[in-house]
């Protein structure tokens, strides 16, 4: 890392717990450097019993800004004086920006998920989509493509279907969606489901490090030509749904250039810079040995 700190250099950073596996800093602190700006940026490993007074800290301390993951995204809204509107919509905030101790709270997954599907946008807006999972990830998946795509069906398929129906009614009532069709993740019984859908996105951790050998689904007949699967995973880059889903015909997109897209806004937000997203990604796939 170039950058170095000065009695003026702003801090940036990411609460959660835990953190040993985020690549977040060296995504904002190389972006810092090549836009050569007097910005560092920390993790901060804050269990949930200390998130009140952690708060409180950054405000305390004059933090830029920061991210916030697991398990604190639902938790810090209570603490903002502004939330942005999808981020009030997906009941989840990820960045947070510190303007003299007045705490705005942003949800930039999102950006994360429509730059990735943006260049696929004319054959996925209108058409049926499938998304697995019902957890914090699914929420921002769900918004994004009712806000953006206008999806004519979303299948939303989970291990448990009561989860599902609740996160339906949710989004039925705060986005006057009325599309949804609820699934049990049972695969032989969603190879139908998973071939007419445009898009399958999984929103789940299923396929990620260290269970690398699990997947959604193993049956190849899920699959169809031109068809796109979105997998947010990103450790590894190349799940084996995307594997499957790839040697099948469909088009793969893994979850590294979501990770960069939404720290991207977030850096945005706090700097007012436009970050290199190419140049950062490509460092990020170094530093992976992608």
């Amino acid at each position: 890392m170039k950058n170095s700190v000065h009695l003026n250099t702003k801090i940036l950073g990411l609460i959660g717990h835990p953190l040993k596996h985020s690549y977040s800093p060296f995504i904002h602190n190389i972006a810092i450097d090549l836009k050569e700006i007097d910005y560092i940026y920390l993790p901060f490993d804050i269990p949930t019993s200390n998130l009140k007074n952690a708060v409180r800290g950054m405000i305390a301390l004059g933090i830029r800004g920061f991210n916030v993951t697991i398990p604190h995204k639902e938790n810090i809204i209570q603490f903002m004086s502004n939330v942005s509107e999808e981020a009030s919509i997906i009941g989840a905030v990820n960045t947070v920006v510190n303007e003299l101790g007045k705490l705005s709270g942003y949800n930039t997954d999102v950006n994360g998920i429509l730059e990735t599907l943006n260049p696929f946008k004319e054959e996925i807006f209108g058409n049926e989509i499938s998304i697995i999972g019902a957890g914090g990830a699914s929420r921002a998946v769900i918004y994004t493509l009712i806000r953006y795509f206008k999806p004519s069906k979303i299948f939303l398929v989970n291990r448990t279907e009561q989860r599902a129906d609740s996160l339906k009614n949710y989004f039925q009532d705060k986005m006057k969606y009325n599309s949804f069709k609820t699934k049990e993740l049972f695969p032989p019984d969603l190879v139908e489901v998973f071939r007419s859908s445009k898009l399958i996105v999984n929103a789940t951790s299923v396929g990620m490090y260290p269970d690398v050998d699990d997947s959604i689904t193993m049956l190849a007949d899920s699959f169809a030509k031109g068809q796109i699967v979105f997998d947010l995973v990103y450790n590894p880059i190349q799940t084996n749904l995307l594997k499957l889903a790839s040697s099948n015909g469909a088009i793969a997109l893994d979850g590294l250039k979501m990770l960069v897209y939404q720290a991207a806004k977030s850096f945005e937000l706090w700097t007012s810079e436009t970050m290199p997203v190419e140049q950062v990604y490509k460092s990020l796939q170094l530093f992976l040995k992608v």
